[in-house]
């Protein structure tokens, strides 16, 4: 079957599984739409492109029915250098709407006018114009799934002009905010966004996994839910996040006091939940054995656990250094419980308490805190080699550079410094094989057949924590003086 049939057939589908890997431009109607759009043109009507952008470039505007803005982001990087396709990954994964070319182009060792000039020969636009339409996109879901009122989503999009904000929308959209607008929204719910992803998802292994490693009282579950306590800006909110699995998205009801961190919040949950990941390209890879092909087809849809904030998942791997589940949990929240600044928020009875700055870590007194003298030490100074830059917590640096940056840090060795770059820097190639229960499931699948992984070595750690964490906890008397921090 050629792939326009297939394609089309996904169309007719309205199949999930290819949300955000290609568009449809409709020729009668001039617009683009994702494959699960309700409307089904006739195949003669239709053209395919593999990305929006080729969509937009091509003449076609976007859909207002579906929001093909909206769609998840395929991981299947745009362009055909290295740059590009590191460039476009890191706008789209951007916490901050603020956009400044020269520090941008900076990360990718480039100037900005080269950049721009690559920009524009690959994709037809500049990272500039991509980030502003990142924003109009941000606006226009908001104005859909929100009661938010218009001038308060223009700040939450990074305009400070209402009149600026309306022009602009309407040159992208062809419509005012006020047209787009739908009238179905229960003000009483609150500020409620959903953020599509490609299933399969294990949703439940994810939540599970950070049930087990919650940092304090700052995250609870219930009813299937994951609640968090967060700080942004000077300020603190809180977030419930949910499955939708019958419509392929998460649901984020935020409880926060500035508009302003929305897109924040949002590009957050999406790295807490890797939903950039493309289950089906990582599946295709895993099940080239059949050992790990087994184990997947009883988690398929395995997600790279990671964490809300890194210099929090870094603080937490160096306390579990050596130590049980357990016990790094109860150092952990007697670290926040010791130098926390206190929040208006009582969760089960108990004030919440946020954790600590590397500021305040670095400059801290440990006494108090039921851990040794070599691992205070440790937390005291690799909380101030990130005051003072010399460790950057960023995803999109080299990763043998960062390793080695940490682990010249007295106290870190190579399976801490292998676990941040797992889950700090969402490396999916990083397998800690020193990890207790990575190392037990080393005994059952060989190391060449986890190279041959490459480059999602991240998902088969994360897929045998999944399948073997029980295992340890039948066995633990049985531990070794391997560490114990694990899934």
């Amino acid at each position: 079957m050629k792939q326009r049939d297939i394609y089309y057939q996904a169309l007719l589908a309205r199949d999930h599984r290819f949300d955000g890997k290609f568009f449809v431009g409709v020729k009668t109607t001039g617009i683009y739409c994702r494959p699960i759009c309700p409307a089904k043109p006739k195949k003669e009507n239709v053209e395919f492109y593999s990305t929006h952008y080729e969509a937009e470039r091509a003449g076609y505007r976007p859909c207002l029915r579906c929001r093909p803005e909206s769609a998840p982001q395929s991981p299947a990087w745009i362009g055909k250098s290295a740059v590009i396709q590191r460039a476009i990954k890191v706008l789209h994964a951007q916490e901050s709407l603020e956009f400044d070319e020269d520090r941008f182009a900076s990360l990718f060792g480039v100037s900005a006018r080269h950049l721009r000039r690559l920009f524009q020969d690959e994709i037809g636009k500049t990272p500039k114009q991509i980030s502003f339409e990142i924003r109009l996109n941000l606006a226009r879901k908001l104005i859909i799934e929100t009661s938010l009122p218009i001038t308060h989503i223009a700040f939450a999009s990074g305009f400070s002009s209402i009149r600026r904000f309306n022009d602009a929308f309407k040159e992208r959209f062809k419509k005012t905010p006020r047209l787009i607008r739908r009238n179905k929204i229960n003000a009483g719910e609150g500020l409620k966004v959903s953020i599509p992803y490609r299933p399969p998802f294990d949703f439940d292994g994810l939540t599970a996994n950070y049930k087990r490693h919650r940092i304090g009282n700052l995250e609870w579950f219930e009813d299937g839910k994951m609640n968090r306590i967060v700080s942004m800006d000077g300020k603190v909110g809180k977030i419930t996040i949910s499955n939708d699995p019958d419509h392929s998205c998460l649901v984020v009801h935020i409880d926060f006091p500035d508009t302003r961190m929305i897109h924040a919040i949002i590009s957050k949950v999406r790295h807490l939940f890797d939903l950039n990941s493309d289950p089906v390209v990582i599946a295709n890879q895993l099940e080239t054995n059949s050992q790990i092909k087994k184990i997947l087809l009883k988690y398929p849809g395995i997600r790279l656990p990671s964490g809300w904030d890194p210099f929090e998942v870094s603080i937490s791997s160096i306390l579990g250094q050596l130590v049980s589940v357990e016990q790094g949990q109860s150092l952990l929240s007697d670290l926040i419980e010791l130098l926390g600044e206190e929040t208006a928020y009582v969760i089960n009875g108990k004030k919440i308490k946020l954790f600590p700055t590397p500021t305040v870590l670095a400059r801290a007194h440990l006494e108090k805190l039921k851990t040794t003298r070599i691992r205070k030490e440790t937390l005291k100074l690799f909380s101030q080699a990130v005051v003072d830059g010399k460790i950057s917590l960023e995803a999109t640096q080299d990763v043998d550079e960062f390793l080695n940056t940490v682990m010249s840090i007295k106290g870190i060795g190579p399976w801490t410094a292998n676990y941040m770059a797992l889950k700090v820097l969402r490396h999916t190639d990083t397998f800690p094989e020193t990890d207790l229960i990575l190392a037990r499931a080393l005994d059952l699948h060989s190391k060449d057949v986890v190279q041959q992984m490459s480059p999602w070595r991240g998902y088969v750690a994360a897929l045998f924590w999944r399948n073997y964490s029980h295992t340890l906890a039948k066995n633990k008397k049985k531990g070794a003086s391997r560490v114990t921090t694990s899934n």
